[in-house]
């Protein structure tokens, strides 16, 4: 087998410096997931580049005994500045790891691209932050095949449950249910933000008191269905109320 080089675009979604000076970063690019490794990088021009959510031109070079790429050359495409905001940065952090869990190479790769950097962009820009967050982990999780169940109880399967489901994340009915029920808008949002578009979502945000149920809900329904986020607690201040 030979070696190989290519050229990828992509965005940081992870990076971690170990003890030798070399950087590991994983990409997610419109052709799924990259993972490699830039040499002595925290030493050189590579430092500043490969920083997390940059979106960066590489060149990786592989070889078969290599469990890593290489990082050879990077070049700074896109930055997003705001995101090192403290208010930004935790929801940010949060969609990274979230899509990082979600995709592997070649799953919904261009989609999952296009939807993770909107997110960010999102993230950046919009003077609601959290609520960019919320819509778009839910469009990520959806993307991904992994759609809470809303129109039936997820315990005995009565139709039109309106209450939370501490355990799992989904919805209740009455009988099964033992928290009241989401108020209105709150409830419209679980039924309908995986199928309803990005922008209508926006448009009709759901007031921050109610929030902090539906970061519970989503931290529930991803620990459950996907696997443990670490973001949840320490970097997401609405997550931890209550969870």
């Amino acid at each position: 087998m030979r070696s190989r080089s290519a050229n990828r675009s992509g965005i940081v979604i992870r990076r971690r410096v170990t003890p030798a000076g070399d950087i590991i970063v994983t990409l997610l690019t419109p052709q799924g997931k990259v993972k490699a490794i830039a040499r002595g990088g925290v030493r050189g021009a590579l430092a500043s580049r490969l920083n997390l959510f940059h979106h960066v031109a590489v060149q990786v070079y592989q070889t078969p005994q290599a469990d890593l790429a290489t990082v050879q050359q990077a070049v700074l495409e896109g930055a997003l500045p705001r995101l090192a905001e403290p208010e930004r940065y935790a929801f940010a952090h949060l969609m990274a790891e979230l899509a990082d869990a979600l995709f592997q190479e070649g799953e919904f790769s261009g989609q999952a691209f296009d939807l993770f950097a909107g997110a960010l962009r999102g993230i950046s820009h919009q003077p609601d932050p959290e609520w960019v967050a919320l819509v778009m982990s839910y469009k990520l999780l959806g993307l991904a095949g992994f759609v809470p169940q809303t129109n039936r109880c997820a315990r005995c399967g009565t139709a039109d449950p309106a209450h939370p489901d501490p355990l799992g994340g989904q919805l209740l009915c009455a009988a099964c249910a033992s928290l009241p029920a989401y108020p209105p808008p709150s409830l419209d949002f679980l039924r309908n933000v995986v199928r309803r578009s990005v922008r209508a979502s926006m448009d009709h945000p759901v007031p921050e008191e109610q929030r902090p149920a539906l970061w519970r809900a989503l931290e529930r329904f991803v620990t459950v269905q996907v696997g443990n986020v670490q973001s949840w607690r320490q970097l997401v201040p609405t997550a931890a109320v209550s969870a």
